[in-house]
């Protein structure tokens, strides 16, 4: 089945030139000029991966952010990649907190933007789990299913986004070594770190929140000073 993008972008120009890249690349196309066409869209073509602008005439892009993950069901869990202006880091960091799966500064290659697509479309379609392999991880109330991509503590489910959930998986899988930034980013496949790009804590702060009794007081993901991160073997 062809895989649906929408694209929520007032440069029509622009999107006419994605929209025919992408649908040559084998994928499906759809186009809203606003964000609230953009919602609307979302409700009747039911995409795969939302292409996000953060400056819609109608609404900021983040609060569209907002309502596609507020929305219940699996409209709720479609992937959301935005395009940020270059150089403001600050709507990348609010975007990644609400729950963007991942960012691409304008201006930008047509082809980043598929290698891009693919990563967060192939993150949150892989089995995580392999044959003979424990499907489920737990670690005291903490429980990770990797086979149907859910996190829950004492019973009650976290949300987290599908590459937050494999940023998770990462670490619980190499419980008590300490993981730098760059190890922990090969591990889920993703992209590079670019020089000083700081997204990867942006998104450890937003697991922390959903797993965490106090975020600001983790006792499941450490931070350790100078190297990265650690995931806690022994957890209440």
């Amino acid at each position: 089945m062809t895989q649906q993008l929408l694209m929520i972008e007032d440069d029509t120009r622009l999107a006419t030139m994605v929209g025919e890249y992408l649908r040559q690349s084998g994928y499906g196309f759809t186009h809203a000029v606003d964000g609230g066409k953009g919602l609307e869209a979302l409700q009747s073509c039911k995409p795969d991966l939302v292409i996000l602008d953060l400056m819609l005439p109608d609404m900021d892009g983040l609060e569209v952010c907002r309502r596609i993950k507020g929305l219940g069901g699996d409209a709720g869990r479609t992937a959301v990649l935005m395009l940020t202006a270059k150089g403001d880091p600050m709507d990348r960091i609010v975007g990644l907190e609400i729950g963007a799966d991942d960012y691409l500064p304008k201006p930008f290659e047509p082809r980043e933007l598929l290698a891009r697509i693919r990563a967060v479309l192939r993150r949150g379609g892989e089995a995580t789990s392999t044959g003979g392999s424990q499907q489920t991880l737990r670690f005291g109330s903490l429980e990770i299913d990797r086979d149907a991509r859910t996190v829950s503590v004492s019973g009650k489910l976290c949300e987290l986004t599908s590459y937050q959930f494999d940023l998770l998986v990462a670490l619980a899988e190499r419980a008590g070594r300490v993981l730098s930034r760059d190890q922990i980013m090969e591990a889920v496949r993703g992209r590079e770190l670019e020089a000083f790009d700081r997204s990867i804590d942006v998104h450890m702060g937003r697991i922390r929140s959903a797993i965490e009794l106090d975020a600001k007081d983790p006792k499941r993901i450490l931070t350790v000073r100078g190297v990265g991160y650690v995931f806690a073997k022994q957890q209440d």
